[in-house]
């Protein structure tokens, strides 16, 4: 049995970790596999870093996107 390892995408708009083939932000299809450090943002509202990051809706996200 061969187990696949699911790719997961990161928009390079937004850095929003996407599953399927389009952003479900800002709905661009400009996606990368290339991407390092993960953040999940609960309150943007009274984060730091979704501040530092204009972040205003709670969910997955990558730092860094080549």
């Amino acid at each position: 049995m061969v187990v696949r390892k699911k790719v997961l995408k990161v928009c390079r708009e937004c850095h929003r970790v996407v599953e399927g083939e389009s952003c479900v932000i800002c709905g661009t299809s400009n996606l990368s596999e290339d991407w390092a450090g993960y953040v999940v943002i609960i309150d943007p509202e009274h984060s730091e870093i979704a501040k530092k990051m204009n972040i205003t809706m709670a969910g997955r996200y990558a730092l860094k996107v080549r």
